[in-house]
């Protein structure tokens, strides 16, 4: 850092002595948990939201994500968290870290929408001193694209008026053995006096924090975390396809391997990927890599091979309801578990979901249970109207198909074994038992 950068000096010091008011841009699955480790390490909080139920929600110390404790966040509230729907109060704040959706649009191309109207809306707030942080998950050059021309627009200049940096989010919802506080951080600065500034802004929420040198490392370093488990999800997904037709027990074939102490670690199939990371983050790097005349063929295959996986379970569904002499259409169907993983309550880019909407279109008549999500919510992508079905010995036997596509720890399995005609079961629950009423899917 420059010694002679009076701006950067003080901008440390607030940080330092928990005198800044943090802003954290987007109050979702990222953003929540983030403002309430800032919180919890001295700083003042103001968020920023477009959704005014979610604002209105946090003001009055209250969550719409479930594994956020709802006593954590009143204690936040009452230490002095804030919401707000109005983007001028920017101009309040000593950073802006922006934790906002990054979609593909209709194509499989990187929708950067999000990103863009957030800076629209808070360029005219920009400061000098500021710090602007993105997290959201993207492509390498996203902040030299959408970022930097915005900041240069009102006059300040990267690592001298204003620090800018990318530092990506690495949120795992419902995990209980690492928090936000205590996942390693990552942070790539513009320049160094940036890095600097963004490692002693987030040193009151992050225990570990992991400088790079720029933020197009920290925007790769995102994506080959989330690529590299698309690639295995997508071998064991197309070695559970080899393993079914070989009569082969695949989850018994992992347990085995996995006894290896060395070079191997284990990865298990499931009715496709899902939530906003694992899906998503590939194509964005196969889109970018486009630009340099370079074809990731290895990640796309194994996008392909995830992708197929709801096929692959309709295709067990309608088999197993066909040697029962009964159609998909007109077949009631009991969708267990609609969250894209076990006991969360988001269904962002859930399998399940797909799983479905693909029933529905060839005329099944369906339902869903899910302990998490008791009514379908309402989504841009997705329509059903429908709500949680409470499960006991009459619920279940009314199904011709239980489908087990998310295995929620509050399931009563042995009941639902007990009681269903039918179970196709896409995580391997009820596997070496030699169930008759059960298909491994």
């Amino acid at each position: 850092m420059n010694p002679q950068n009076t701006q950067s000096r003080a901008a440390i010091e607030r940080y330092r002595s928990r005198e800044a008011l943090i802003g954290i841009v987007g109050l979702g699955y990222v953003g929540q948990p983030l403002a309430l480790s800032f919180v919890e390490g001295g700083q003042r909080v103001l968020g920023f939201d477009i959704n005014r139920r979610v604002v209105d929600l946090l003001n009055s110390g209250k969550s719409n994500i479930e594994h956020i404790d709802a006593g954590r966040m009143a204690q936040v509230r009452a230490a002095g968290f804030e919401a707000t729907t109005d983007y001028a109060r920017a101009a309040e704040v000593d950073c802006l870290i922006i934790c906002v959706p990054t979609p593909l649009n209709r194509n499989r191309e990187p929708d950067m929408s999000y990103i863009r109207s957030t800076m629209t809306s808070i360029e005219p707030h920009l400061r000098a001193g500021q710090l602007i942080s993105l997290e959201s998950t993207t492509f390498p050059g996203t902040i030299d694209d959408e970022i930097l021309p915005v900041v240069r627009r009102r006059g300040l200049i990267p690592g001298e008026t204003v620090f800018v940096a990318y530092s990506p989010e690495r949120e795992d919802p419902g995990r209980e053995d690492y928090t936000t506080r205590t996942i390693p951080k990552l942070l790539g600065g513009v320049t160094p006096a940036c890095t600097e500034v963004g490692v002693s802004c987030y040193e009151a929420a992050i225990d570990t924090m992991v400088p790079v040198s720029s933020t197009k490392v920290a925007e790769l370093a995102k994506l080959l975390e989330n690529i590299q488990r698309a690639v295995n999800i997508g071998l064991v997904n197309e070695m559970k396809i080899v393993a079914d037709r070989m009569g082969v027990d695949i989850h018994e074939v992992i347990d085995a391997a996995a006894t290896k102490p060395f070079g191997f670690v284990a990865y298990h199939p499931g009715p496709g990927l899902g939530g906003h990371c694992i899906p998503i983050d590939p194509f964005y790097l196969t889109w970018k890599a486009r630009e340099y005349g370079v074809n990731t063929r290895f990640i796309e295959l194994a996008g392909e091979v995830n992708g197929a996986m709801p096929d692959f379970v309709l295709g067990k569904i309608s088999r197993a309801l066909n040697e029962r002499r009964k159609a998909i259409n007109g077949a009631r169907i009991l969708i267990l578990g609609i969250a894209y993983k076990p006991d969360v309550d988001d269904l962002r880019e859930s399998p399940s979901v797909i799983i479905m909407e693909k029933l529905r279109d060839l005329g099944a008549d369906l339902a869903y249970s899910d302990p998490h999500i008791p009514v379908f919510p309402e989504t841009r992508e997705h329509h059903f109207t429908l709500s949680s079905t409470a499960l006991n010995a009459e619920t279940i036997q009314e199904f011709d198909c239980v489908v087990l596509a998310t295995d929620h720890a509050g399931f009563d399995y042995g009941l639902i074994r007990a009681h269903a005609d039918l179970i196709v079961d896409t995580r391997g629950r009820y596997r070496g038992g030699g169930l008759p009423n059960v298909v491994a899917a």
